[in-house]
């Protein structure tokens, strides 16, 4: 059970260690684009091409779609990134369980924004857990993790794409071991909570420290998009680097590199695009988009 790109290397590692896929659940098409057109979430585009059944109820609570489950009759169901609450019909019913793949280092930052927060919050650390499913908001057992360090400019997008592949080989080696593993109660005093991200996070607070400013563009990359003000504009900042300097927080203070004044520090811009035009690096930005240093963001 999945729906993003971010499950596609599991379901991939599964068939390839000779896992006989019974079947793959995943959320229903839906339009995108701005003509709105009918679109697969990528589990269904993968599954499809490798002859699995597809299924796409509306609802996992229903008496036709655990009939869909009586028929398959798993012995396990492997879960990442579906973005559905099972129901305890469900998750009581394969012999092994409901096994998950969360992009963290359980307790910490259960929810749907796991590698977003932990960037924001500037960690440097996090990593891969599988769990037994229960009906709590990931707060099932702990089986096996696989820890990772997050780069100093990692963005959340990079980071996605790693965690899925270490996702992708913790899973086949939880399953190997599965009669073997001694499951881990989580403590629950430890945990935290990373909730989805909105566009209320996007626009930066430049009275914040050089680091934090940094970890939130990074963290917002590439979806929403940190941004920023100035003279009626707006501007999406993609992509920074920590700085040094001083002037008033907003405040362009060098345009070799393009350099913004923090609350403390300063972080050097490397990627922006102003509203209703492309994105680009801040060198070839600056060639056709005029900036001035005193000019000042908010």
């Amino acid at each position: 059970m999945g729906t993003p790109d971010f499950s596609v290397p599991c379901l991939e590692a599964l068939i390839k260690a000779g896992h006989n896929i019974k079947g793959v659940f995943t959320q229903p098409d839906k339009p995108k684009g701005r003509g709105n057109i009918m679109t697969a979430p990528p589990v269904k585009v993968y599954a499809l091409e490798h002859n699995i059944d597809v299924f796409q109820p509306d609802k996992m609570k229903s008496e036709e779609t655990l009939e869909i489950i009586r028929r398959i009759n798993p012995e396990v169901i492997v879960v990442v990134a579906f973005g559905r609450i099972l129901p305890e019909s469900i998750l009581n019913y394969p012999k092994f369980g409901c096994i998950n793949i969360h992009a963290s280092l359980l307790p910490k930052y259960r929810g749907a924004g796991p590698i977003q927060w932990c960037i924001i919050n500037g960690e440097k650390e996090t990593g891969i857990t599988t769990m037994k499913m229960d009906v709590g908001l990931d707060t099932g057992d702990m089986l096996l993790f696989e820890k990772t360090a997050i780069g100093e400019n990692e963005t959340a997008e990079q980071l996605h794409d790693r965690l899925s592949l270490i996702g992708a080989s913790l899973i086949v080696k939880t399953l190997e071991n599965l009669d073997n593993i001694v499951p881990q109660k989580q403590d629950d005093s430890k945990s935290c909570y990373a909730p989805m991200l909105t566009k209320e996070l996007c626009k930066i607070d430049w009275t914040k420290d050089a680091q934090c400013v940094h970890n939130l563009v990074r963290g917002l990359n590439s979806w929403p998009i940190a941004t920023a003000s100035l003279n009626e504009s707006v501007y999406k900042i993609y992509e920074t680097k920590v700085s040094c300097g001083t002037g008033k927080p907003g405040e362009i203070i060098s345009l070799s590199p393009l350099t913004v004044a923090c609350g403390s520090g300063a972080v050097e811009i490397k990627t922006i695009q102003r509203s209703g035009k492309r994105k680009m690096s801040a060198e070839e930005f600056l060639r056709g988009n005029p900036l001035f240093v005193g000019d000042v963001f908010d």
